[in-house]
């Protein structure tokens, strides 16, 4: 989100937030008064609460003190009860739902991204699943009616997925070792999880990834491993992704209708 775009059709005070990286922070919306320009995460939190959650926990640096204010200050969440932990240092999305974990106590709960926007129906799948789970993406679905390009598409993790609906095995950023347009690969994961005691017990003992982190694809697959049960619901459902400044105009456009009432 750093990296300068000079195709990317930005207003300055998203050209601003992104330059800090805090994805989850840049305006979405009108701001030429026709609209209310929001932080994205805002549309997030919005759609956890439409999906039934009554509780959201932010994982944070340290230095994140602008993300504090802002929900603490400015515009706390009417619909849901929100609180932060901290990750002390940027040590993997393992680490995360680890710091996560150590707040919210032995319960299950969902691990989202803050730079997705998640189809409603795939969170309310999570928030009633019976037991550690995903969503499996349909790759043509994610290509057809999100943001996401067939290029990005190997960039993300493709599910191995049994007929009953068991993850098998994550292959993790296949690039070009994996024929995207084949059936074995028509299922992807965008890093939304139900998850239990036990995977959160996994992200604890991962080891660190070749990367240098501790991640929690590795963390799931060593669960898997062990015998750990997840379920993965196929969707063919889009998903936004903000990962990049030329994603900001596409997200902003698809989300410009949306009612924001996090």
């Amino acid at each position: 989100m750093r990296r300068l775009d000079a195709t990317a059709d930005l207003q300055p005070t998203q050209a601003a937030v992104a330059d800090s990286g805090v994805k989850g922070m840049i305006p979405i919306g009108a701001s030429d008064g026709t609209g209310i320009a929001r932080p994205f995460l805002d549309y997030i939190i919005s759609s956890l609460a439409d999906a039934g959650i009554e509780q959201v926990v932010l994982v944070l640096g340290p230095e994140h003190d602008a993300v504090r204010d802002y929900y603490t200050r400015i515009a706390p969440p009417t619909r849901v009860r929100l609180r932060f932990a901290e990750q002390a240092a940027p040590l993997g999305t393992a680490n995360a739902v680890v710091a996560a974990g150590d707040a919210i106590g032995d319960h299950p709960f969902l691990v989202l991204n803050a730079d997705n926007f998640y189809p409603a129906e795939a969170l309310r799948y999570l928030v009633h699943a019976r037991s550690a789970a995903t969503i499996a993406f349909d790759r043509d679905a994610l290509v057809r009616d999100g943001n996401i390009d067939r290029d990005r598409v190997r960039a993300f993790a493709v599910l191995d997925v049994a007929p009953d609906g068991r993850l098998v095995r994550i292959i993790e950023k296949p690039g070009d070792a994996i024929d995207l347009d084949a059936e074995a690969a028509r299922w992807l994961g965008m890093n939304c999880w139900a998850m239990t005691p036990a995977l959160v017990d996994a992200c604890r003992r991962v080891p660190v990834s070749a990367r240098g982190e501790f991640e929690l694809p590795e963390a799931v697959a060593l669960a898997l491993r062990e015998g750990v049960m997840v379920h993965a619901e196929r969707m063919a459902l889009p998903v936004l992704d903000l990962s990049q400044r030329a994603d900001i105009p596409a997200v902003a456009a698809r989300l410009m209708a949306t009612e924001v009432r996090p």
